[in-house]
């Protein structure tokens, strides 16, 4: 009994060290993340607060003109602004929608191998590369919207909205899909004893139920959507243009995307001041949905 006891002693004690060091391990990857965050939001502040104070804060968020390589450079970068704006919000306008609705349906109404080819589908759509995007919609949609609309160019603030809903639709689906399907299926046969029908079922249950997880892939889209720089280089004209629909534009990504490899001096630190913005942006979108997603999860409860 004693040596029985002994080695149980052992055994919790074994476990114990192994529990330790599997927690430190994941402390410290934690840790390594989050050093990762500080590290780059360190990086990109000291490297973008010195042109803002050249050019001056208000002349660089809020002038319209951009033009760092002519004899009297302009730095303004409220058309990049507007543009990241306009266009994240057409993406999702468009993209939401139908992602959305695609994943009730695949998660909930089709079965069989049509559930199958659908995910395939959406699986292969997540794993095209973005400059694919870009090239189909350079040679497929800018021609189209060109010859739909009658106007001098097709490469358009227009043609980039397109191309990013297309983008953020397997992010929104996956997850959204996901979502549903963990809905307990408690709730859906309670609804349907009730007399509801699949359909109400769906939406006045499933995805009230799902709300949180459809909100994080919503986040995701619009992160995709905020973040893309190749696929929307190759649609947008990359012109420095204030945003109409049917003219060439340039977004903030671009922005520093186009101009990084050649550029030198306060060229090079204003790129950097853009890639400030830019992060802060996203801070403040993730921020604010996240806000608004809990205190919405706050009223349901």
């Amino acid at each position: 009994m004693t040596r029985k006891k002994e080695k149980t002693v052992q055994e919790n004690i074994r476990r114990k060290r192994v529990e330790r060091i599997i927690h430190g391990i994941f402390l410290m990857l934690g840790l390594i993340t989050v050093g990762c965050v500080l590290l780059i939001t360190i990086y990109l502040v000291i490297s973008g607060i010195p042109a803002m104070r050249t050019i001056g804060l208000k002349e660089f968020l809020f002038g319209q003109k951009w033009a760092s390589t002519a004899a009297e450079p302009k730095f303004g970068i409220l058309p990049f602004i507007l543009t990241s704006i306009y266009g994240t919000a057409g993406a999702i306008v468009l993209g939401v929608p139908v992602g959305f609705f695609a994943a009730v349906y695949i998660a909930k109404i089709a079965k069989g191998k049509i559930k199958w080819l659908l995910q395939s589908a959406v699986g292969m759509l997540a794993g095209v590369p973005s400059v694919v995007y870009g090239l189909v919609g350079m040679m497929v949609l800018v021609p189209g919207i060109r010859k739909l609309f009658k106007v001098p160019d097709g490469a358009s603030l227009l043609a980039s909205i397109i191309v990013l809903a297309i983008m953020i639709l397997p992010s929104i689906i996956k997850v959204s899909v996901t979502a549903l399907e963990s809905v307990p299926p408690e709730y859906e046969e309670a609804s349907l004893a009730m007399g509801a029908t699949p359909i109400e079922t769906y939406f006045r249950v499933s995805v009230p139920s799902a709300r949180s997880g459809i909100a994080a892939a919503v986040v995701l889209g619009v992160g995709r959507a905020i973040g893309e720089a190749m696929a929307v280089m190759m649609v947008a004209g990359n012109a420095p243009n204030m945003p109409t629909l049917f003219e060439s534009v340039r977004f903030l990504t671009t922005a520093v995307a186009s101009e990084m490899s050649y550029s030198s001096g306060l060229q090079r630190q204003a790129l950097f001041s853009i890639a400030l913005v830019l992060y802060f942006f996203i801070m403040l979108i993730n921020a604010a949905l996240n806000f608004f997603l809990k205190r919405g999860n706050v009223k349901q409860s």
